[in-house]
């Protein structure tokens, strides 16, 4: 037994003297969002934690040339991995030539990067659930008929975010048979990504486009036409859309059903007093868990384990992948968060 427990206390000994000398560069997209600001110090102190040496970054203001900057600074620093959450997944090809010319392992974190075969791993949530979750719930809580159609807008995200692509892409193949034959109606008449898009998903442009649609299709909350849903792809947005309509009247009482994702604090609090129908809760000691497995391997030479290999292309390859679950949270469920 003396015997076993000096060969356990030395494998971790060796492990932690290995991870020691590892140093996992960490870039995230900006610090002006909660969840990435939160996201990333956690996932530096499970990292140091285990052991190895971390240089975190954010990129400002989701700054796009800053993030490059970082990226090129960690290579030529010849840190041992990456870890980058992209502000633009299709912006980041130049300054990742120096990782991939010096084999640096690169983790594409939630945000898929495209248009290089510099990243190695991709570790996400099923992005394409989280569309499918989506676009049913709409059905669902809204039962359109030819014969009692419902009208409902969009609001699509990012366009230089991959995942906005993924979530609309499933959410529209559950719609887009009720829009086709008149059982759900947009009337703003603004459907495709290029028209209902929101830059950096950013909550006052959500608000703003709100406003804008109320105006022109005339949406009211006291007679008029009636707004009976909302395809909202993330909280952030849906935080702007609702407190556009809390001002135009709008009570829980009346509020179209709103969708979205990330279980922010904001859309807990939307959820509880009844603003916002649901929200996705993704786990990010989940998804931080996947990393830091992938990191282990990767640092003791080995593959990681990933759980899918053919969903996500990125342009060049497929991505090996592993993607956490996703989950629903209505008022049902809510009370596990709170």
């Amino acid at each position: 037994m003396k015997f076993q427990k000096v060969i356990i206390s030395t494998l971790s000994l060796f492990f932690t003297l290995q991870t020691q000398a590892y140093t996992v560069g960490v870039v995230m997209p900006t610090q002006n969002e909660d969840r990435w600001y939160h996201e990333g110090f956690e996932l530096e102190q499970q990292l140091k934690s285990k052991g190895f040496n971390v240089e975190l970054f954010y990129g400002g203001d989701s700054d796009i040339t800053l993030q490059n900057r970082q990226i090129k600074r960690l290579a030529d620093s010849n840190v041992d991995a990456l870890v980058i959450g992209s502000i633009d997944g299709n912006a980041l090809t130049e300054s990742l030539k120096d990782a991939k010319r010096k084999n640096i392992p690169v983790i594409s974190y939630d945000r898929l990067i495209t248009g290089t075969d510099a990243v190695t791993y991709y570790v996400s949530f099923d992005n394409q659930q989280v569309g499918k979750i989506q676009g049913q719930y709409l059905i669902d809580k809204l039962q359109p008929t030819v014969d009692n159609p419902k009208n409902i807008e969009i609001f699509y995200g990012s366009l230089d975010d991959k995942n906005a692509h993924f979530f609309y892409e499933e959410a529209m193949k559950i719609l887009k048979p009720y829009l086709d034959r008149g059982a759900l109606i947009v009337k703003s008449g603004k459907i495709s990504p290029e028209q209902t898009n929101i830059p950096g998903w950013r909550t006052d442009l959500a608000s703003k486009r709100m406003d804008e649609i109320l105006d022109t299709v005339g949406y009211s909350a006291n007679g008029g036409t009636k707004l009976d849903g909302i395809l909202s792809l993330a909280d952030c947005l849906s935080e702007g859309i609702i407190f556009t309509l809390k001002k135009r009247g709008y009570t829980p009482s009346n509020i179209p059903v709103i969708t979205g994702q990330d279980a922010t604090a904001e859309a807990l609090k939307n959820v509880k007093e009844g603003y916002q129908a649901m929200t996705i809760y993704k786990s990010s000691e989940e998804l931080h868990e996947a990393v830091l497995d992938m990191l282990k391997s990767i640092s003791s030479g080995h593959k990681a384990t990933v759980n899918d290999t053919t969903t996500y292309n990125n342009g060049v390859k497929d991505m090996d992948s592993y993607l956490c679950t996703p989950e629903l949270i209505d008022n049902s469920n809510l009370a596990k968060l709170l």
